[in-house]
């Protein structure tokens, strides 16, 4: 059992220790790092450091800080679109506490969501209220009456695996080692669900297959179907949800970005944005620099990747960085599933008349065809999500517009086809092809929740995972870093820490894994090893 692979899912930094870690440390000046990408995770680590009084140099080849935590403006500035978040429940959470201690929290400006999600399949709609467990379960309930005992009991369940979890975390370093041979009977919960899928975690309550497919229909928020889902990690995620409520930022998802920046800098550090590192220099098996795409060296002592663990391990490090069996286990693991996203900027205010804020259409063909329709790039059947953000608060749009956001999961290798026109530079098949997606989500959401939507259409921008691929540098375009399989979840998540003395993870590649709670948790987490590991 891989506690330590845990703990930083449960994420509750002893800060105590923490200063114990830096009483032993050298003159904080001997301890350059340098963090490879500013995404939430690396961002996160970074700050933490710097605050500590480490010096601190991030580099991103994007012009902006961010990775998927960004937004971007069109028509002037007319319009400013949100690049991922719909919500998130980091407000509420262990994430939030680490917010709050950077001094970050107060600085951004929170509009609740009126309700988690909405599912929409056929002539059937469920909402998850809230803040309000209790809720959803009368909710499912009324509409599944034969199975309530099921639905009631499986969310109390789910509740208490997240209990557990936050019970878990709450705990002392030094008591988790102490406890560590009872860990199976003090948490009976975590440690039943820790070999379940998803599917499994249901089995034992609901069989109701429009029921289960309710239950489960936030999966493609992790990425994969029931049947390989992790139902440790969707439990935990749920529960965020359920008891916390969802969030969103009202200055978008940048604000986050752009204020962990100015933390780092604020602290004597350095964000290089417009800086690609190209290699982590090796010297008698430990780490002691980056050279970027330029050619400068960036002295260093630890290097955090915020990077595609692949790309790091693949193309940063010589061959012979690690040993052939940890290279065989990481390219094991899978990139996560990419996407397909349409932005919209509409001609007319939508406030007031469309009730909803973020609905996902179900395909009606159940999660697991419906993933392997995304994965095939089906996508004029998979299911797909429409998020009216103007919904959330007066505002957000310019006066008498709108914004709209279309998003379906898509795999990679639809798009393979196109990858080497691409970075050429020859994109015109490519443009076709995105055109024709376009068209097919707008038409769709024209059917199912917005008629008349073609008419109101200004501006029109679409991603595909072509386009993760060229901000982000994620492999195969993934937008969770590495899947939630079962192979590499909780207990057997990869470690942030990995074989080359001084080199770390942080980001959705490693653990926890992805989601703005995720990477942000995994940055603080990584700062509390290399701590650890400096003292």
């Amino acid at each position: 059992m891989n506690i330590t692979a845990m703990t930083a899912v449960a994420m509750a930094v002893d800060w105590r220790r923490i200063e114990a870690f830096a009483g032993r440390m050298g003159p904080n000046k001997d301890y350059p790092t340098v963090v490879i990408g500013a995404g939430l995770g690396g961002l996160c680590c970074g700050a933490h450091l710097a605050r500590q009084g480490v010096p601190v140099t991030v580099v991103e080849k994007h012009d902006i800080p961010g990775g998927y935590a960004t937004a971007f403006d069109r028509a002037g500035g007319k319009f400013r679109f949100e690049v991922s978040l719909e919500g998130t429940a980091i407000k509420g959470g262990a994430a939030g506490r680490m917010l709050t201690h950077l001094g970050i929290m107060d600085k951004l400006h929170w509009a609740a969501l009126p309700d988690v999600f909405r599912v929409k399949v056929g002539d059937t709609e469920i909402l998850f209220p809230q803040r309000d467990p209790e809720a959803f379960i009368q909710e499912l309930s009324k509409h599944f009456p034969h199975e309530a005992t099921g639905i009631r009991d499986f969310i109390q369940e789910v509740l208490g695996i997240d209990g557990e979890l936050h019970q878990y975390g709450d705990q002392s370093g030094f008591l988790k080692t102490l406890l560590k041979p009872i860990f199976p009977f003090q948490y009976p919960k975590m440690w039943a669900v820790r070999n379940k899928t998803l599917a499994d975690l249901m089995d034992g309550y609901v069989k109701d297959t429009r029921v289960r497919g309710i239950l489960s229909a936030m999966w493609p928020y992790y990425g994969l179907p029931p049947s390989r889902l992790s139902g440790f990690y969707y439990a935990v995620a749920t529960a965020g949800y359920l008891k916390s409520g969802s969030y969103y930022i009202k200055d978008r998802s940048q604000a986050l970005s752009d204020l962990l920046a100015e933390t780092i800098e604020g602290a004597g550090g350095k964000v290089l944005c417009e800086t690609e590192a190209k290699e982590i220099l090796i010297e008698k098996g430990a780490v002691k620099g980056v050279r970027t795409a330029s050619g400068d060296v960036l002295p260093a002592r630890a290097v955090v990747s915020n990077a595609s663990a692949l790309h790091t391990f693949q193309d940063m490090l010589p061959s012979d960085a690690v040993s052939e069996a940890y290279r065989k286990k990481l390219f094991s693991y899978r990139p996560s599933i990419s996407c397909f996203i349409v932005w919209l900027g509409l001609n007319r205010e939508l406030r007031g008349t469309v009730p909803w804020y973020s609905t996902g259409v179900g395909s009606g063909q159940g999660a697991e065809a419906d993933y392997v329709s995304c994965l095939k790039g089906e996508v004029e059947t998979c299911s797909f999500g429409v998020t009216l953000y103007d919904t959330l608060y007066k505002g957000y749009s310019s006066p008498g517009t709108s914004t709209l956001k279309l998003i379906c999961l898509s795999g990679y290798d639809p798009w393979r086809r196109f990858e080497a026109d691409y970075r050429a530079g020859n994109k015109g098949t490519y443009h076709r092809e995105k055109d024709r997606w376009t068209d097919i989500l707008i038409r769709r959401t024209e059917e199912y929740l917005i008629p008349g939507l073609s008419a109101m259409i200004e501006v029109k921008e679409a991603g595909t995972p072509l386009t993760c691929w060229r901000y982000t540098g994620n492999t195969d375009g993934a937008i969770y870093g590495f899947e939630q399989s079962m192979d590499n979840a909780f207990m057997n998540r990869i470690d942030n820490r990995t074989p080359v003395k001084g080199l770390y993870l942080s980001s959705a590649w490693g653990n926890p894994g992805g989601g703005f709670g995720g990477v942000l948790r995994a940055g603080e987490r990584t700062f509390e090893q290399i701590m650890e590991d400096w003292a």
